[in-house]
């Protein structure tokens, strides 16, 4: 289904149909897109300094809610899997509930491993491996900005996705995105609200737009692993973390440079290759045309305002809110606590990923990286967490060019258990574990073979 395209403004439609698209865009533009110093301009020291709106509001309620965060989680957790498992004995009439409550096996399985962790986790009792600082307690450290972050997109996702900012933005570099990365220009947006605000964010963003036909079921794949990039705020993090914030231009822009190949290559290659070009549930295609008689500028304020003309009310937007938050709350928190868990005690109480990082000795031997032994495992265990590899070589043993390369890498790898990896999962993105883990691997090699030449022009 494509928007009409000879949608045109007359004087008597053009101001009140044109504020309905730029009114709810720019409020969106400046959420989810444009970063702001809301930390000088409030004068608080508890917050980043540059952030997007939305990174900013989840900020305050991290804030507010800290203290009760283990509290929150285990009403979460522990209700979704005693939820699930009533909603296998009684018969749910409500579809959404019925949807969310009556999964199937695989799902209500880690649903329930994940409320045993949790309680243990609250109450601090059982193996060490799962309550430990290195494992649980860490899981249990990311949940405020999960619990925010998804509380406050859930509501404010709309102003980019009806009101016509994502057609403007998407008709703009319609043929550039298409071309370089087989993407649609829409693109653009979830990828500026994952660098800008928070990879999950892009992630979601994603899957909406996918699910209302805006995506094939490829180019959701692609933008998924390619796109939803590690904020620029907590790049600074790993950044300060290993002491390069003296040379954080250079080591964001290595960042930049290997997910930026890591996009041109991964569409063309397995997995994402052979993933098919069908939309979700066979839904209409929205695809982006344009039109080369017409103006770009001109083309995306007639889709946009045509689409804007579509949106929901206020009323339906604060009613999908609430659903798309309890969904979420649901669905993914419970498996973000056992999926990262589960992974941290595999990289802090277990050999295996010392042993499966042999063949990575070589490979930076080869790449002549200081350090090459102590710092294979890194490589890998990114796999499970984004912060874990700069932990791991932030010691005086490591020279700073390891310390370069590995935190750059951490970040370009993109697919991690304990967020991106476990949403993407949770979420109607046709990727499956077996691809994630072959994506990661691919994003680790071509990562390292453009960030390590950079580092040692740098040191």
């Amino acid at each position: 289904m494509k928007l009409e395209q000879n949608y045109t403004l007359t004087p008597a439609n053009s101001i009140s149909k044109f504020l309905k698209f730029f009114i709810p865009s720019l409020l969106g533009l400046f959420l989810f897109i444009i970063p702001l110093p809301f930390g000088k301009m409030f004068n608080m020291t508890d917050v980043s300094p540059v952030n997007i709106g939305v990174g900013f509001i989840s900020e305050l309620i991290k804030l507010n809610i800290g203290d009760y965060v283990p509290t929150i989680c285990l009403v979460i957790i522990v209700g979704s899997a005693l939820l699930s498992i009533l909603a296998k004995v009684v018969n749910i009439k409500n579809e959404f509930l019925n949807n969310i409550l009556n999964v199937q096996p695989f799902w209500l399985f880690f649903r329930i491993v994940g409320a045993v962790f949790m309680v243990m986790i609250y109450f601090n009792f059982g193996p060490e491996f799962i309550i430990s600082e290195d494992t649980g307690q860490v899981i249990l450290g990311i949940m405020p900005s999960l619990i925010a972050i998804f509380l406050v997109a859930g509501f404010l996702l709309p102003l980019v996705l009806d009101f016509g900012l994502m057609d403007f933005f998407g008709t703009m570099i319609s043929k550039f995105m298409k071309t370089l990365f087989l993407v649609p220009g829409r693109a653009s947006v979830d990828t500026l609200s994952s660098w800008l605000g928070d990879a999950t964010l892009g992630i979601m963003i994603t899957n909406t737009q996918y699910k209302q036909g805006f995506y094939t079921k490829k180019e959701s794949a692609i933008i998924a692993v390619c796109f939803s990039l590690v904020s620029l705020p907590f790049s600074t993090v790993i950044a300060d973390q290993l002491g390069l914030m003296n040379k954080f231009g250079l080591f964001y822009f290595a960042v930049c440079a290997s997910s930026l190949v890591c996009a041109l290559i991964l569409p063309r290659t397995y997995p994402l290759s052979k993933i098919k070009n069908e939309t979700y549930n066979n839904v209409p295609y929205e695809e982006e045309v344009v039109d080369d008689k017409n103006g770009l500028l001109k083309q995306g304020l007639i889709k946009s305002i045509a689409r804007a003309q579509k949106a929901p009310s206020l009323n339906t937007i604060i009613v999908n809110g609430f659903k798309n938050i309890l969904d979420i709350y649901i669905s993914l928190i419970p498996l973000v606590l056992a999926w990262g868990t589960i992974s941290l005690a595999l990289a802090e109480f277990t050999p295996i990923f010392t042993w499966i990082s042999y063949p990575v000795i070589l490979l930076l031997k080869l790449l002549q990286v200081p350090n090459a032994i102590q710092a294979a495992p890194a490589v890998l265990v990114g796999f499970t967490d984004m912060f874990i590899p700069s932990v791991m070589v932030s010691g005086d043993g490591f020279a700073e060019i390891t310390k370069f390369i590995i935190g750059a890498l951490s970040i370009s790898q993109l697919v991690y258990m304990t967020e991106t990896g476990a949403v993407i999962l949770k979420s109607d993105i046709p990727l499956k574990l077996k691809d994630l883990i072959i994506i990661f691997l691919i994003r680790t090699i071509i990562s390292l073979l453009v960030i390590t030449p950079i580092a040692h022009m740098l040191f």
